[in-house]
């Protein structure tokens, strides 16, 4: 996605730690009332499980997006199987939320650093840093927001249900996600992490 265009919908002007849980700097999303019909939808969202593939118009465009994106994430994740899991994972579960995996990649940056077992000071987890409430309130009982997989899935579905609110504008949608509505600090470092290292022509 070109620069201008990206920035248009952003809504401005112009190895993972697999073993052991680490303290994460995350905001806290807020619990809200969903309608019977957003919980619905959000609720199958998280439920439709699928295995993950690139979604690409070709292989040979998905591999060098893979080639480019793994060396850009080795000094977050050393290992090379873990690194194309992880991309696969993401930009499966971002296209089909009907998201920018770019911006998931800058948004995993700033919320985790690519540790799967992230936990903030409030208590979100994971990759994306789900709050667990979000489990009882579209998910099942037996869903780990330490799975790679799952976390993908509710994140890449909040953030998409805050940009829905915020009628496409995701600077306004990363600030909910985030518990960090009205100020821009945390939009803006995930949007700085998507132009410093995620940007893909």
């Amino acid at each position: 996605m070109k620069r201008r265009v990206f920035l248009q919908h952003m809504g401005v002007a112009a190895g993972v730690g697999l073993l052991w849980p680490h303290q994460a700097m995350a905001g806290a999303q807020r619990e809200e009332t969903l309608s019977d019909d957003v919980a619905s939808v959000m609720r199958n969202a998280v439920g439709n499980v699928n295995p993950p593939r690139l979604v690409f118009n070709s292989q040979a465009e998905a591999q060098r997006w893979l080639n480019a994106m793994s060396a850009r994430m080795t000094n977050f994740v050393p290992d090379g199987y873990g690194r194309t899991r992880l991309l696969t994972n993401i930009q499966y579960e971002a296209m089909r939320a009907g998201l920018d995996p770019q911006l998931i990649l800058g948004l995993i940056e700033v919320e985790s650093r690519f540790r799967q077992y992230a936990i903030s000071g409030v208590g979100a987890r994971g990759l994306m840093q789900v709050m667990p409430f979000w489990v009882r309130q579209i998910g099942r009982p037996n869903h780990n927001l330490f799975d790679i997989r799952t976390n993908l899935r509710y994140g890449c579905t909040i953030l998409r249900h805050y940009r829905n609110i915020e009628r496409g504008n995701m600077t306004r949608a990363l600030a909910r996600y985030n518990g960090s509505l009205g100020r821009s600090v945390y939009s803006d470092a995930v949007i700085g992490a998507w132009q410093r290292r995620w940007r893909w022509a």
